[in-house]
């Protein structure tokens, strides 16, 4: 970055293409996650296949996602975030189009999801974080928004979309269209405005005199831990242990939200609907959360806003719920939902710097990916032995509390 201090409004005013081009990429890199569900139905019946074995692809992506994140954190502060990007989503939309040749055959379905994995962790939130938080200072907290809101956009627009092509062209040719179309639009964007903090510090070191003596340094020469010194901050211990929480809490309220609903008599159409002023709710969370960022210490932004979802809890446990009390738990968790990656990205960049962000929010991401694939299993493991919610909602709303209450006691940034 620039040695220059600019305002946040000289900031956009300069790299608002930056955020546009990471935020398309970041949808795209959502678009198999949110139309997913749509795909189950036709492979299965196509290929005389279980459920779980047609929606599968997405938990290969998170095991190797939690196995792989930190080597690709490091890989981020080695070569940048355009290097990654870029050649990810390629990959990525030849992957996706691929899904198109499916032939039934298992090994080839486990094969090409895993090569999906090695193109999601070239452009998973890591790397769009990163972009935004090497780019930005005094509007980082609302660049952060504005990037991952990508994923929203996705959530918000692919369904309808993949709903549309499955109707009219059939599953094959709805994943071409998906990976041809919204791939060659991030692609198109990244490669002429991808241009970020680590790209900036690059073509600076390319016009000093001496750059192979430097050649070994990090690409972002600028404040920071090292990775070793991250893994003794006290202060970034409680944020892992926090986002592990609220990430297995509320992903597995996500998951569950349908049969929750339902059990407590909602019908499965009105509980589908609800979802809607929930999504809603996650967009404008990115949005306002990154406005209080750049203007409170973060620990109470992060900490209030997490703590506020404790309230979903009792509110879904009223007996015979409302349908106010429904729609303000839901949207109240939706809100704070769509701050997780957003409050995680920023308390890192905040307590860790910039110098090994990469590899630091690599091993964050891997906690974020261990929390996003045991709540759902807890969530259903505690039905199973229950035959109720009730227990995990109580749960749910006491880690929601801690978790908080970790965010709330981290001291000033270093």
């Amino acid at each position: 970055m620039a040695d220059e201090k600019l305002t946040a409004a000289q900031e956009f005013r300069r790299h608002w293409p930056m955020i546009l081009a990471a935020s398309i990429g970041f949808s795209f890199t959502s678009v198999v996650t949110s139309a997913t569900g749509l795909f189950i139905g036709p492979i299965s019946d196509e290929f005389h296949w279980g459920r779980a074995l047609a929606s599968s692809g997405v938990s290969i992506t998170a095991f190797l996602t939690f196995l792989f994140s930190p080597l690709f954190g490091v890989f981020i502060d080695r070569w940048g975030v355009r290097r990654m990007a870029i050649p990810g989503l390629i990959l990525m939309v030849f992957v996706i189009a691929g899904l198109s040749l499916l032939t039934g055959a298992v090994w080839e379905w486990f094969a090409i999801w895993t090569i999906y994995a090695v193109a999601g962790l070239m452009t998973k939130s890591t790397v769009w974080t990163a972009s935004a938080n090497s780019t930005f200072e005094a509007g980082r907290g609302m660049a952060l928004g504005l990037v991952l809101s990508g994923s929203a956009i996705a959530q918000a627009f692919t369904p309808m979309l993949a709903e549309f092509l499955i109707r009219v062209h059939g599953w094959r040719m709805a994943f071409v269209w998906l990976a041809v179309g919204w791939g060659t639009l991030a692609i198109v964007l990244c490669l002429f405005w991808l241009r970020d903090g680590y790209e900036i510090s690059r073509k600076a070191r390319a016009m000093e005199p001496a750059p192979e003596q430097i050649a070994d340094a990090p690409l972002l020469d600028v404040p920071g831990l090292t990775v070793a010194e991250a893994l003794r901050s006290v202060a970034l211990w409680r944020i892992a242990i926090s986002t592990f929480m609220i990430m297995t809490v509320t992903i597995g309220l996500v998951v569950h939200q349908i049969p929750i609903l339902t059990e407590a008599g909602v019908s499965r159409g009105t509980a589908a609907f609800y979802a809607l002023p929930a999504g809603l709710a996650g967009i404008a969370g990115k949005l306002i959360t990154g406005w209080l960022l750049d203007r409170y210490p973060a620990r109470w932004v992060g900490g209030l806003t997490i703590g506020a979802t404790t309230i979903t809890f009792p509110l879904l446990l009223l007996p015979h719920a409302p349908t106010w009390a429904i729609v303000t738990a839901l949207m109240i968790n939706g809100y704070a939902g769509g701050t997780k990656l957003q409050l995680v990205g920023y308390l890192t960049a905040a307590y860790s710097g910039m110098r090994k962000f990469g590899a630091i929010f690599g091993l964050m991401a891997s906690v974020i990916a261990a929390g996003s694939g045991l709540g759902p299993v807890l969530g259903g493991l505690v039905y199973d032995a229950w035959h109720s919610y009730t227990p995990a909602l109580w749960t749910g709303g006491v880690l929601t509390l801690i978790s908080a209450l970790l965010l709330l006691g981290l001291g000033a940034y270093p």
